[in-house]
């Protein structure tokens, strides 16, 4: 009897004690012994669908753009935290002369060229496009026969070209003519919804296909098979997702949504994932401005084994991680002066813009937009304008503009799938005025109109992140404050669709052709922490 207690007494004290240390090894307590290596995201904005390559102890990555212009921007780094954009894939209205909308793309190096491949969704389908100097000039597009969305390019030992999409349908590619062979259906995923950005990798033996499900949103993951051949069948990984924040460790995380990975071996042979995520401004249910930005996140990949991402699949804000040496580049000034014969590379249009809208004159250092017809949403606006890259920024330009015509306007716009808060100039008919509108859907609000005085008027939207604050000054020094919006309105949540919040400059005749040109002095954006 003594015996049978004392063994009762050891099982109930085990029980106890277990439930007390959890046994699940995902759930743990992030490491704040290493100091802060880099954070997240790498390339903060709206840079989503990350692709990545080395060449030598180079690497170069790529994003998808939509129905922005200039699309895919291509950077490059030497140590996989610090990036610089070095030009855009499609950079040439001759490769996609109408109809641009892209989807994610894949970005992959063999034999001293660079080949990009991706969907254009809305003319064309599927494409691919190729470079000798990742910088540019690219070429033409070659149009493939595969279907559905985010193509992925894999060349073997021996060189064959494979290329596979979201239906995980592989099939043999020339990459001369684009010619595709017969397609066979290789995987049916994990079973997540909205399967997509498959790509292909051979390590040990193995071939590894990797892929993403769950949505874009607070659902996303990143999941991964392998076969010896690579054809099939392939094998699910019994601990997919091997990166997502839809489990415990991901609760909390500033970053949310991530997914959509790629892999890359550095030249010290460690492994790395990039992958999108995005900051939330503030709140529950989560909104975020930004778009989906780029992060990376460090890989255990053992001979033989399943790569482990980042420990528990998770992508931190401050990475304690031993990196390649950093190789910083120096930080690019906040404000434009249009002193360059050409606008820098992170300015983008809707649409490829008509050139005849958009004068540079870097003489005098003005940008000069003449207002089309065209209204923000519809085909060609006059609108030029940059990505948010900080939660807490602020925007500012001098703008000189005397409209005569009611119809007429320009100012300093942020922007989102259409929807858009503006700072306008105008005309009432006898003197200029100055609004915040704020248009979102069929929703539209006015402030009351401000008479402005003779002269250029510097118009400035900052936001603490929740907020939006829009302000003017006519003596370049004291900003009065007009209005206050919620940022929310803005949100990816809220208007949809896959990309951020620009900032820029627009100037447009309402129906009717402008005869006022905007000039615009300089534009001004200072990043906050």
């Amino acid at each position: 009897m003594k015996h049978l207690f004392t063994l009762t007494f050891a099982c109930l004290f085990f029980a106890t004690y277990a439930q007390q240390i959890n046994p699940n090894p995902w759930v743990m307590k992030s490491d704040s012994i290493n100091p802060v290596a880099y954070t997240n995201p790498i390339i903060p904005g709206f840079y989503s669908d990350p692709s990545i390559c080395r060449v030598g102890e180079d690497y170069y990555l790529i994003s998808s753009t939509f129905e922005y212009f200039p699309g895919v921007p291509i950077f490059h780094s030497k140590d996989l935290v610090n990036w610089q954009q070095i030009g855009h894939v499609i950079h040439r209205k001759e490769q996609i002369p109408k109809n641009l909308n892209t989807f994610a793309a894949t970005l992959r190096h063999h034999n001293g060229v660079f080949y990009m491949i991706t969907t254009n969704i809305s003319q064309g389908g599927n494409f691919f496009i190729t470079a000798t100097d990742p910088a540019g000039p690219w070429s033409d597009p070659i149009w493939i026969d595969m279907p559905e969305i985010d193509p992925d390019l894999f060349i073997d030992d021996n060189g064959q070209a494979y290329v596979i999409t979201s239906t995980f349908e592989l099939a043999e590619i020339d990459l001369v003519t684009g010619k595709v062979g017969e397609r066979k259906k290789v995987w049916n995923s994990t079973g997540g919804r909205y399967p997509e950005a498959p790509h292909i990798y051979k390590k040990d033996g193995f071939y590894y296909l990797m892929a993403a499900e769950g949505g874009t949103e607070e659902a996303h993951m990143v999941t991964i098979s392998r076969s010896h051949n690579i054809w099939g069948p392939y094998i699910n990984n019994p601990a997919n997702p091997i990166a997502t924040h839809a489990k415990v460790p991901g609760m909390g995380q500033q970053i949310q949504g991530i997914g959509h990975g790629d892999l890359v071996q550095a030249h010290d042979q460690s492994w790395w994932m990039v992958l999108h995520g995005y900051r939330s401004i503030a709140g529950y249910p989560p909104h975020h401005t930004l778009g989906r930005e780029t992060c990376l996140v460090p890989v255990e990949w053992p001979k033989g084994a399943w790569p482990v991402v980042n420990g528990n699949g998770t992508v931190p804000v401050e990475v304690r991680h031993k990196t390649l040496p950093l190789k910083p580049f120096e930080p690019k000034p906040t404000r434009t002066n249009f002193e360059q014969p050409n606008l820098g590379l992170e300015w983008n249009y809707k649409g490829v813009p008509n050139s005849g809208n958009y004068e540079l004159n870097s003489s005098k250092g003005h940008l000069t937009l003449k207002g089309a017809a065209a209204r923000i949403g519809e085909a060609q606006p006059t609108y030029v304008a940059r990505r948010l890259t900080d939660i807490s920024f602020s925007a500012t330009t001098r703008l000189n503009f005397n409209p005569k015509n009611k119809n007429e306007e320009a100012g300093l716009i942020l922007e989102n799938n259409n929807s858009h808060f503006d700072l306008v100039v105008k005309s009432n008919g006898k003197n200029r005025e100055l609004v915040v509108r704020l248009q979102f859907g069929q929703t539209i609000y006015e402030s009351t109109p401000i008479t402005l005085t003779r002269g250029p008027v510097d118009l400035r939207i900052e936001s603490d992140g929740p907020n939006f604050t829009f302000a003017y000054s006519q003596n370049g020094d004291d900003f009065k404050t007009i209005e206050t919006a919620d940022a929310k309105f803005l949100s990816t949540e809220t208007v949809g669709w896959f990309t951020g919040v620009y900032v820029g400059l627009y100037a447009t005749g309402n129906g009717k052709k402008a005869t006022a040109d905007a000039v615009y002095e300089w534009f001004e954006y200072v990043g906050k922490k």
